[in-house]
């Protein structure tokens, strides 16, 4: 998982997270867990796309945006590569 600072690039997202999920359960679960936690903050999550499609983006609010990736589908995207230029805040392996 890393989360980059993406501040000083754009106007349309001050955060992304990336992480790798195992499977489509996996993904659904943190897309569960997230959408319970945003809900008892009073936010909402907005997900777009499908668990089986390899990729999904969560609109979490506040220009924080998750992205689940399948391995095989993080690697062709390559997030990171297009956002080189953002300042890493965290990666944990």
């Amino acid at each position: 998982m890393v989360l980059l600072d993406l501040t000083q690039l754009n106007a349309f997202a001050d955060y992304f997270v990336i992480a790798t999920v195992d499977n489509i359960r996996q993904a659904r679960a943190i897309l569960d867990a997230l959408a319970g936690t945003m809900r008892e903050r009073g936010g909402k999550l907005q997900p777009e796309g499908d668990p089986e499609s390899g990729w999904v983006m969560a609109d979490a609010g506040n220009g924080v945006f998750v992205h689940l990736f399948s391995q095989e589908s993080r690697v062709y995207y390559n997030l990171e590569g297009l956002w080189s230029r953002a300042q890493e805040v965290v990666r944990i392996q």
